[in-house]
């Protein structure tokens, strides 16, 4: 992470303090309040009492150290998520990018309208419901020979055994890509995520450089010769006139790429892990059948979202003067939207907010990010959640720890790396 010049207001930080114009002290030391989530250590461990402190005393929390604002409730996360024009995406998303200029933005999600809304149009309908649920079979197929492999009674690593490969096999199918790819766009996706390993960075920098110019290849080549894969939908796309450059359509399969395995397999992981530790959650999600179909699997899924929220956090950068949960924020300033924390605000869950309820409803998570930028992704991350749930639901009455959960220092994915469970025969 990269020290940032604190703008304006800068003001509102620490208890001891002084307040200008239009601030006043505060009665909590934010910055030592805050510190602690800038150690990705915390992410391996439980940030969540964190997290409800901050939610208690500091919900709008100014940090120096980097020179940002952290926002943990559920109320100010929405209404800096749904107002991109006072909350932009273009001077960075992530906090070690503080202070960055990009000539071009490197992902969609650096974008604010109406450039993100042209980008999203020209590739929405590579995302669109029908598409992704015409995908069902060949998900089913992939999700139902890697569940095959799980044996009743016998510990079994829900991340290397389930998480990791559906979501990479399935995103094999859509850029039309040999199956045996997966292990490499593994590495390849491992390697862009901040605190996802402890590899050397110059490892790092080479796998997210053979990725790039694989993907660029990729979409050079669909142009010329297009396929039956979503590379050759989303190059062919075409709105009054307008189509996605070969950078630009790069930049998007980058995305998919990192994005569309890493929060579906962290979702899938994260959620398993939930029914483990809270015991009958499974036995009454696997009793809650209606002529052969779950009706409350779709709540379950949501629930497995929300619990795990895959993605921990997101930046935003001010564009004027605003208020925010009483807070005055001025013009420049980073803000941290805590996702992890606003999915667990008893405000908007209630005081079973800290536990897994499989049948939560209503279940108003934002873990899809909300607004403009909610995940392009969204549809397929519920299929193939959905459709493993089913399939382990038919072998298997229960699911129990057997073993430590391991997870990533990462501050900005909720990675699980490993996650021992025993399922029990139906």
């Amino acid at each position: 992470m990269t020290d940032a010049a604190v703008g304006p207001s800068a003001i509102a930080g620490s208890a001891g303090s002084a307040g200008s114009a239009g601030y006043s002290r505060v009665a909590v030391d934010e910055t030592a309040l805050t510190d602690p989530l800038l150690d990705p250590a915390i992410y391996a461990g439980d940030p969540y009492p964190l997290y409800a402190r901050l939610r208690a005393e500091a919900p709008v929390a100014r940090n120096d150290t980097l020179g940002l604002w952290m926002v943990s409730r559920h109320d100010e996360v929405v209404a800096v998520s749904r107002d991109p024009e006072t909350f932009c995406s273009s001077k960075g998303i992530m906090t070690f990018e503080i202070g960055a200029e990009y000539p071009t933005p490197p992902t969609m999600m650096h974008t604010d309208p109406p450039d993100h809304t042209r980008y999203r149009t020209l590739v929405q309908p590579g995302f669109r419901p029908s598409y992704m649920r015409a995908l069902e079979p060949g998900i089913r197929r992939r999700a139902r020979a890697l569940v095959d492999r799980i044996e009743p009674g016998v510990p079994v690593d829900v991340v290397a055994d389930l998480a990791v490969p559906l979501p990479l096999q399935v995103i094999s199918d859509l850029l039309g890509v040999p199956e045996e790819q997966w292990p490499t766009f593994f590495r390849w996706s491992e390697a862009v995520i901040p605190g996802a390993t402890d590899w050397p960075e110059d490892e790092r920098a080479r796998l997210s450089g053979d990725m790039v110019t694989y993907l660029l290849a990729a979409a050079a080549d669909r142009r010329a010769s297009p396929r039956d894969d979503i590379i050759s939908e989303l190059a062919a796309a075409e709105v009054e006139g307008d189509q996605l450059t070969d950078a630009q359509l790069g930049m998007f399969l980058v995305q998919l790429l990192v994005a569309g395995n890493e929060t579906t397999r962290n979702m899938m992981s994260g959620g398993l892990v939930g029914f483990a530790d809270h015991p009958g959650q499974w036995e009454a999600l696997a009793g809650r059948s209606d002529g052969g179909v779950n009706r409350a699997l779709p709540l379950a899924v949501e629930e497995m979202l929300r619990w795990t929220t895959p993605v921990v956090a997101f930046m935003r950068t001010t564009t004027r003067d605003v208020e925010l949960g009483g807070r005055v924020l001025g013009a420049g300033e980073p803000v941290l939207m805590l996702y992890a924390s606003a999915n667990r605000d008893e405000d908007a869950f209630g005081p079973t907010a800290a536990s897994f309820i499989a049948a939560r409803d209503p279940n108003p998570h934002v873990a899809f990010g909300f607004g403009a930028h909610f995940c392009i992704g969204a549809v397929l991350a519920r299929v193939e959640g959905r459709i493993l749930l089913e399939e382990l639901l038919t072998r298997f009455g229960s699911v129990e720890p057997a073993g430590e959960v391991i997870r990533a220092a990462s501050p900005v994915i909720a990675g699980v790396k490993s996650a021992p469970v025993v399922f029990g025969a139906r």
